[in-house]
């Protein structure tokens, strides 16, 4: 299966309901389709219109276990080997599929802050460049990887705060 929107209703969440809890937070936002985009190289072919700071988002598991969701700048280098000692963490890893599926409900290639909607029990902690929460807009996906979604940072930490997730705040 893949992460566009023709499986959407596989998820524990659809992006509707995501997209709904976002209007009830009276967070302003743009929404764009576009053709199903996995990797940061396949969304830049489609930036009309999107003006902002475009993002990658890393779920990575350490061996203890822990989950963590890095988001950063698209063109960001991230070093994995040295990325523990910044954020406090052991020894880093992508998580499988199965587990960011069960963790954080969405498949690769749709990964974002929006899938906390789907950490209820807080198991993931997220950890964002500082430097985007100076943003004039950012753009995640939405659950799928089909739809991108702009908003400003304070519309994000709003998101955030209604799902009671505080972000780690790192200096790369």
């Amino acid at each position: 299966m893949d992460a566009s929107s023709t499986f959407k209703d596989s998820l524990p969440t659809t992006p509707e309901s995501l997209i709904g809890q976002l209007k009830l937070l009276n967070v302003a936002f743009t929404t764009h389709h576009h053709p199903p985009l996995r990797t940061v190289e396949d969304s830049k072919g489609y930036r009309d219109n999107m003006p902002g700071t475009h993002v990658k988002n890393l779920y990575l598991r350490d061996k203890k276990k822990h989950n963590y969701l890095i988001v950063a700048e698209e063109d960001r280098t991230i070093d994995l080997k040295s990325l523990h000692t910044i954020i406090g963490s052991d020894r880093l890893s992508f998580g499988s599929v199965e587990r960011l599926f069960e963790v954080l409900g969405v498949r690769p290639g749709a990964v974002s802050p929006f899938t906390l909607v789907n950490d209820p029990e807080h198991r993931v902690c997220l950890c964002i460049d500082i430097k985007l929460m100076k943003a004039k807009r950012l753009y995640f996906h939405p659950l799928v990887n089909d739809i991108t979604i702009g908003l400003t940072p304070d519309g994000l930490s709003r998101f955030l705060e209604d799902t009671g997730h505080r972000p780690q705040l790192i200096n790369f």
